[in-house]
């Protein structure tokens, strides 16, 4: 599904250039549950920015889906994503005007997919992340870890390829944290790609593979024993 041979990303302004990523090469399977870790500042968001087009690399090559997309535009970037990718994030990123409902509906109102169907995928998705008796609610009016339900639900809706997740446990206590994560591990259970940014061990070790990043290069890869 990903794959990334030498990818470098430099950020440069008038008086400093910093490397950010280098030369990283990693493979991520279809199916697969990936933990990427390293301390702060090593790269980590860089890398997924970059796997979830958000951002193009400096150099190097990345081939999603079997489309080598390293040059993409911003539009043609946007399309693909919209339509493979699903995003949670440490800071939820939820609307508080709108109410749960509505808040996962939105990416279906991008995709231009009609009412009746937006709302039997939303109901259906809102089900499978038990939050569906808080659909009516606004996001202030719900924890951190039902907002982080929510955020689930809104990244499964469109029924991705992906879900990038970018220290999904961060804002919520350890047991909150417990649910998420236990959540996501049956997602992928499901057959659903998962490449989780975390600073937890203990999140990680919820991952068939944990990459650990370094001064923006890959130092080691983890592969859990299977059970």
């Amino acid at each position: 599904m990903i794959k990334t041979a030498e990818l470098t990303k430099v950020f440069r302004t008038d008086e400093v250039e910093t490397t950010a990523l280098n030369k990283v090469s990693l493979q991520v399977d279809s199916g697969e549950f990936v933990a990427i870790m390293g301390p702060s500042g090593c790269g980590k968001s860089t890398l997924l920015n970059i796997l979830g087009l958000l951002d193009n690399p400096s150099k190097g090559k990345y081939y999603f889906l079997e489309h080598e997309v390293s040059d993409y535009s911003e539009k043609q970037r946007a399309r693909l994503r919209k339509q493979n990718i699903g995003f949670v994030f440490q800071n939820f990123n939820l609307i508080d005007e709108l109410s749960v409902f509505e808040n996962v509906e939105l990416p279906l109102i991008y995709l231009g997919v009609n009412s009746t169907d937006r709302k039997s995928r939303v109901e259906e998705v809102l089900e499978k992340v038990k939050i569906s008796h808080r659909k009516k609610h606004f996001p202030l009016q719900l924890s951190g870890g039902q907002q982080q339900r929510v955020a689930v639900a809104r990244a499964l809706v469109a029924k991705p390829h992906l879900i990038l997740a970018d220290e999904p446990t961060g804002n919520l206590d350890s047991s909150h944290g417990e649910e998420i994560m236990k959540m996501l591990e049956e997602l992928n259970g499901t057959g659903t790609t998962i490449v989780m940014v975390t600073h937890s061990l203990r999140d990680a070790e919820y991952a068939q593979r944990i990459v650990r990043l370094f001064d923006g290069q890959v130092v080691t890869e983890n592969i859990k024993a299977p059970v």
